[in-house]
């Protein structure tokens, strides 16, 4: 099975008369991709309200505690979302099998999506304990690194239950069932929200913890979002057959390599994004803290519009490969076209509301004078990327339903790497250009990454031919 899941699943078979029996009816697709997407982009959503409750009741302690978890995240989720996106491989393998009928395939790869988040946690926990030393080298303000580090060397006991969480996310997603996932981050919300308030300021005789309170309460929301999954998964499967207990599986080194190759060209492609996100947060940790406090709230609320596209992307990607499974090209291309002209809806009202409303948005997060008129200028220039940042996601969704994760991994390499930080550095300390300096060279990089992904999916999509699930659907 490893060898028909490889990557590049596009081949040069002409449709069949199997295919020809693919629906066409775009009301349906649409009615299809919606109800993926919406369970989906509101968990996101809630995925994303916990790093907005941690950086609102930390407030309180001033741009420092603001500063030092927007660069403690930012160093965090540089490595652990690489090991969630190693994982992303269970998209295309679980979808495609899902949508050709073979549940014993499904079980078989998020066996192996657990063995994978029990193998990559000891390296990555150690990846964390290696990190508060490097903020001071790093010229990040001495405040700032102190916090920053004992905020990151908490946060690092919830590495297993993340990557648990992710494993099980995928699965569910990849079979259909996307409402657990929402439930299980909004709900997380609530216990986040709770112990944030329990350790932060001290309250029920706790001391008071500060930002390393809002990273113990973090560690204990996401042992809650793992084992909600958990209990999901055991629900759905307990009267199937084979059901729950076909899960519990030995390692298979050829689906975990399968899984590899998928799900590190997809993980790379996501350290390059958010490690570009992470050296600006780092280089505007040079200016100060008020500079840096201004640029990690306005990066949560353009972060929280993304979430909508993240989750859509998800569902492109989920939609494409059960269209896939079933032996639908032409419903695969018009799911992935779908996706993207929602996320573009969306990405518009939203940098309407950063052009009209700044103010209101950034003090949801802030009173500080200071951090709220830089923040009305970063979100300005937001508001330009919101429609490119949300075109370049839902491509490399649909692009990840397909099994090709490559080429948004060199895209990212090039747009932000090679284009946008250094555009961004230049501008913010030869130029003066300071904060917004970054996130001119930002914009400018996803302006690039979108245009080449939308093309690259859009050619992707045009020659699609028959896959090998494809072509066992024929025969069957």
């Amino acid at each position: 099975m490893a060898e028909t899941l490889a990557p590049d699943v596009i081949l040069e078979v002409r449709m069949s008369a199997a295919t020809s029996t693919a629906p066409t009816d775009l009301s349906a697709d649409v009615r299809r991709v919606i109800k993926l997407a919406v369970p989906v982009a509101l968990g996101e959503l809630g995925w994303m309200a916990m790093t907005v409750v941690d950086t609102i009741m930390v407030g309180s302690l001033g741009p420092a505690a603001i500063g030092a978890i927007g660069v403690g995240n930012s160093a965090f989720y540089t490595f652990a979302i690489f090991g969630m996106g190693l994982l992303l491989g269970l998209d295309t393998l679980v979808s495609q099998a899902f949508g050709a009928g073979n549940r014993e395939d499904c079980h078989r790869s998020l066996a192996q999506g657990v063995y994978g988040a029990l193998f990559l946690t000891v390296p990555l926990m150690a990846i964390f304990a290696c990190m508060p030393p490097s903020f001071k080298a790093l010229g990040i303000n001495a405040t700032v690194s102190r916090l920053a580090g004992s905020f990151v060397t908490t946060l690092s006991f919830s590495t297993l239950p993340l990557l648990l969480y992710g494993a099980f996310r995928r699965y569910l997603q990849g079979i259909g069932h996307v409402r657990p996932v929402m439930f299980a981050l909004v709900s997380a919300n609530l216990i986040n929200w709770f112990f944030n308030w329990l350790f932060i300021q001290g309250h029920w005789g706790f001391p008071a913890l500060g930002v390393v309170g809002s990273a113990l309460s973090t560690c204990l929301a996401r042992v809650y979002m793992a084992g909600t999954l958990a209990f999901f998964i055991w629900w759905f499967e307990r009267g199937l057959r084979p059901g729950f207990g076909n899960l519990f599986q030995k390692p298979d080194w050829d689906r975990l390599l399968a899984l590899g190759r998928i799900g590190l060209p997809a993980a790379m492609q996501i350290l390059l994004e958010i490690g570009a996100f992470g050296s600006a947060a780092v280089l505007a940790g040079r200016l100060n803290p008020v500079a840096l406090a201004a640029h990690q709230i306005a990066l949560n609320c353009a972060a929280v519009s993304y979430m909508v596209p993240l989750g859509i992307s998800s569902a492109a990607a989920v939609a494409v490969g059960h269209a896939i499974g079933r032996g639908y090209p032409d419903a695969a291309r018009r799911s992935g076209f779908i996706a993207v002209v929602l996320a573009c809806a969306f990405m518009m009202c939203s940098a309407v509301a950063f052009l009209t409303i700044p103010r209101q948005i950034l003090r949801v997060y802030t009173t500080d004078v200071q951090v709220l008129q830089i923040g009305v200028g970063l979100l300005a220039i937001g508001a330009w990327f919101q429609l490119f940042d949300g075109i370049q996601t839902v491509a490399t969704g649909a692009l990840r339903g397909l099994g090709d994760t490559r080429i948004p991994m060199f895209v990212n390499l090039a747009g932000y790497w090679f284009f946008g930080l250094p555009i961004g550095y230049v501008l913010c300390f030869h130029y003066g250009r300071g904060v917004y300096g970054l996130w001119w060279g930002l914009t400018l990089a996803l302006i690039a990454i979108s245009l080449v992904l939308l093309v690259s999916w859009q050619r992707k999509a045009s020659q699609l031919r028959l896959t090998p699930y494809m072509k066992q659907a024929a025969r069957d």
